[in-house]
């Protein structure tokens, strides 16, 4: 039912596309602070653990900011735009933070979290776009395919850094995956005030 059915399988798709700088930030960019930290001349070694750890902290306040803001705002969908752009923003300003020392990484670190911690707003509106009978499947698999995209995303990065080097390719691969997560973002529904008592059918929908 998930699928075989066009409608739903591009919906699919979208719901996993807008996890994707979450797992890049973490699996990429904190994870090779020590390789981006000597092009930044970092004054000292940037320990890839400590930013980690940090950044985890961040993304567990950053999942009760998300969850109080959508309240709020009434909107899902504003809050992953809001935390997408904090995202871009504060990777960006890590990316170009010339002679930075580990405390300030571990800082630094610790906000980007912020800026990633939307995961459990990105895991519900993936869970209210399908009904009943899908929705427990779509709630446990989505991450699990987010977590594995970190295998082609990386492949990605290594192309890249051959050709332009670390940071341009850092810098490459987060521009490309939040435009992606915010195109994908569009294409989905508002889902906030969403009447979830419904089943999905099992005939083809014609798009």
């Amino acid at each position: 039912m998930l699928l075989g059915n066009k409608e739903r399988l591009v919906k699919y798709i979208h719901c996993i596309l807008i996890g994707l700088p979450l797992w890049f930030v973490v699996g990429i960019l904190l994870t090779q602070a020590p390789e981006i930290g000597r092009h930044l001349q970092a004054k000292g070694v940037l320990d890839a653990g400590s930013g980690i750890m940090f950044a985890y902290i961040g993304i567990s306040f950053g999942d009760l900011v998300a969850g109080l803001l959508s309240q709020l705002l009434k909107s899902r969908k504003k809050v992953i735009l809001i935390f997408c752009l904090f995202t871009l923003g504060s990777c960006t300003y890590y990316l170009n933070y010339k002679g930075i020392t580990p405390t300030q990484f571990n800082y630094l670190a610790f906000v980007i979290g912020l800026g990633v911690g939307y995961w459990a707003n990105f895991v519900t509106i993936a869970a209210e776009q399908f009904g009943t009978n899908l929705r427990a499947t779509v709630t446990t698999t989505v991450p699990n395919f987010v977590r594995g995209a970190l295998i082609p995303i990386t492949l990605l990065f290594e192309f890249f850094v051959k050709r332009f080097s670390l940071i341009p390719a850092a810098y490459i691969m987060l521009f490309l995956l939040v435009a992606i997560a915010l195109f994908s973002l569009g294409r989905l529904k508002e889902s906030f005030h969403k009447d979830l008592d419904y089943m999905e059918e099992d005939a083809p929908v014609t798009v």
